[in-house]
């Protein structure tokens, strides 16, 4: 049985934080009601990792799909938000895990599934290979009453957006309503959170002046394996749990280094994130899930 939106919110006030965001639009099924929307955030997969923070690197990334599969309520959209693979410097390796990773997101049941590059896929070769296979690194599309502005600050090696996609998000923004609800994707946060970590985006202060302007603008990311919740204004981000291993806090200690893996609970610190936009209001309300349940 499917769940309907107060299900998905008493499940949302039991199971994880939620937030309201306040994004203003519509989609309608054309009698005049609203159909609620689902999508799913999964992030820094990086698959091909090996290493004592996850000794079952291998596992996560096929835990995750079926994790999404069993969900009782499909989403409508599947986003992974970067560092699809782990870095490596073999252009044919590189090459080998994004077709593998590519396979495994594959055993999705849902097929509206979109990709963006981390630097561990992108930075050495700006963004080569992850083109080859996945296409741009940066686009924009609409999906139920929200548009979804993807944004690339990994290819360029010092995680730059750059001037031409400064140009193209000033212009995917003005082709349409300044009042739609737009969700942005991105790998690195778009603030200073701890710029000595690789924490930020060296331009990240122009993409959010184009973004300052429109009035309902939420921004989900990854890099930073761990939730994370920051406002810029108006703006609130996000940044999701890791689907590899947790990092610490930010800045909370002198390098920044994975948490070890911990037997007594292997898992803690790794998950996903729902989001579903509900009602004419297109609020958005924030479900994290664990990896595995306790």
């Amino acid at each position: 049985m499917q769940q309907d939106r107060r299900d998905f919110l008493r499940l949302a006030g039991m199971g994880g934080v939620v937030f309201a965001s306040g994004l203003a639009g519509c989609a309608s099924d054309g009698s005049g009601a609203t159909r609620d929307f689902m999508f799913v955030q999964l992030t820094d997969t990086h698959w091909g990792y090996a290493g004592a923070p996850n000794p079952d690197a291998r596992g996560t990334l096929p835990k995750a799909i079926a994790a999404v599969n069993a969900l009782e309520r499909q989403p409508d959209l599947v986003v992974f938000t970067g560092d699809l693979t782990h870095t490596t410097d073999d252009p044919a390796e590189r090459r080998r895990r994004l077709r593998e990773f590519r396979d495994i997101a594959g055993q999705l049941r849902v097929k509206n599934v979109r990709f963006m590059p981390g630097e561990h896929d992108a930075s050495l070769d700006r963004g080569a290979a992850y083109s080859e296979l996945f296409g741009a690194p940066y686009y924009s599309f609409d999906q139920e009453g929200l548009h979804f502005i993807a944004i690339d600050n990994t290819t360029d090696p010092k995680g730059t957006c750059g001037a031409d996609q400064l140009a193209w998000i000033k212009r995917d923004l003005e082709a349409g309503r300044p009042d739609r609800p737009i969700v942005v994707l991105a790998h690195r946060p778009l603030f200073d959170l701890a710029p000595s970590w690789d924490w930020a985006t060296p331009d990240g202060a122009q993409v959010m002046a184009l973004l300052a302007p429109y009035p309902n603008v939420t921004v989900f990311y990854g890099h930073i394996h761990q939730e994370h919740h920051h406002t810029t204004g108006h703006i609130a981000h996000h940044s999701a749990a890791s689907l590899i291993f947790p990092l610490p806090a930010p800045l909370s200690q002198p390098r920044r280094a994975p948490v070890a893996w911990n037997p007594a609970s292997p898992y803690r610190g790794l998950g996903y994130r729902s989001v579903a936009a509900q009602g004419r209001s297109r609020a958005l309300a924030i479900v994290e899930h664990p990896l595995v349940k306790a």
